[in-house]
């Protein structure tokens, strides 16, 4: 999977205070909702985001086995090693 454009890397960031319909997701990373929605179902493809019905919206989150636990290793990282910060 490609993340290069950031945006698939945005929508992650973006769930990892909790599970969003997609219509939230679009107003959190500022994109049209239906680049989102191609953006959500490559994610969903790769078991990086679950998804859940809940009457016709579809509600997203991350897959808490595995992407949850590298998110936090990663923010473990840069509060250790980046205490400035590592903006560009």
């Amino acid at each position: 999977m490609n993340f290069a454009s950031g945006s698939k890397f945005d929508i992650i960031m973006a769930l990892r205070d909790g599970p969003l319909s997609v219509s939230e997701i679009s107003k959190k990373v500022v994109e049209e909702q239906s680049a989102v929605s191609h953006n959500l179902a490559k994610l969903s493809n790769c078991n990086i985001l679950k998804v859940r019905q809940a009457g016709k919206q579809r509600i997203y989150s991350l897959n808490s086995e595995t992407v949850t636990p590298l998110l936090e290793i990663v923010e473990k990282h840069v509060k250790k090693h980046c205490p400035g910060g590592c903006e560009k």
